[in-house]
């Protein structure tokens, strides 16, 4: 059995989105072991939610893999650690391509959550284009935050450097409350909301601020109970049966949602720990 074989015969595929989902995983995986090799960890950490989920045990899959700078360097371009990916990929016999995807116009996804100097580049099997991953790169990151070293061992062992779990809270916040796609809901977010109060992190306030800042520039620094205050006007406008709709083909489980209401966000609102 090659590496690649062995990696995907850890999950449990039952289903055509088991696999498309084991198969997301393990590519995520090999593109940080690319990433290891080209330096690219010297200079950048991961977050996000494939952060979340590969590192610190959220227990739904992740599409998209998030990475920030550690300081701004507007001279950045990923293409740089192309082709260190690419010949991670094809040391385990797999060829994939990647392609930098260009922002004709600023949508309302990009427009309220990705900012300008985020760097956006597609990583996709030349023979299998139906998957795909996204990789962001923000370039110009909000400061405020710490990194911590995280073990992985396939492809090989190798260290990447993750933000910390409560700077992961923050850019989740971050992302929940200001993320807009018209009628669209991200029921990831709220899935993700409820593993942090669920394993007790504590949220850093000033990280969360410092990224309101940046993409809002006239918003007024939040403080905990205006947090909260917030975070109860955003559930009001938020169709719950949506949040389950999209969060649905990430879970094993998906019964484990059959609790979520209003009210019961509106309670795990009220459990929200700060770091002090």
């Amino acid at each position: 059995m090659n590496v690649f074989d062995e990696m995907m015969s850890r999950y449990e595929i039952i289903s055509n989105e088991d696999y498309k989902n084991a198969q997301h995983e393990v590519m995520q995986q090999i593109a940080l072991a690319g990433l290891y090799r080209g330096g690219f960890f010297r200079k950048a950490a991961f977050y996000g939610g494939t952060c979340l989920r590969i590192f610190y045990g959220l227990k739904r899959f992740s599409e998209d893999m998030d990475f920030s700078l550690l300081k701004r360097e507007s001279g950045f371009s990923l293409q740089n650690y192309f082709e260190p990916i690419i010949n991670e990929f094809k040391a385990l016999g797999r060829d994939v391509i990647i392609e930098k995807k260009s922002k004709t116009h600023q949508t309302n996804v990009e427009s309220a959550f990705l900012k300008d100097d985020t760097a956006i580049y597609n990583l996709q099997f030349r023979t299998e284009r139906r998957v795909k991953i996204k990789i962001e790169v923000d370039t110009d990151p909000p400061q405020g935050f710490s990194t911590e070293p995280k073990l992985i061992l396939l492809p090989f062992s190798f260290m990447t450097h993750c933000y910390t779990l409560p700077d992961l809270y923050a850019g989740k916040m971050h992302a929940l409350l200001f993320r807009t796609w018209k009628n669209r809901v991200k029921g990831r977010d709220w899935y993700d909301f409820e593993w942090y109060i669920r394993n007790n992190i504590e949220l850093n306030m000033d990280h969360l601020n410092k990224r309101i800042k940046q993409t809002k520039p006239d918003e007024e620094a939040l403080s905990q109970e205006g947090l909260k205050k917030l975070l109860k006007e955003k559930l009001l406008q938020t169709n719950i049966n949506w949040v389950k709709d999209d969060v649905r083909p990430f879970m094993k489980n998906p019964e484990d949602m059959n609790i979520w209401s209003w009210e019961y966000f509106a309670q795990l609102v009220d459990r929200i720990q700060f770091k002090s």
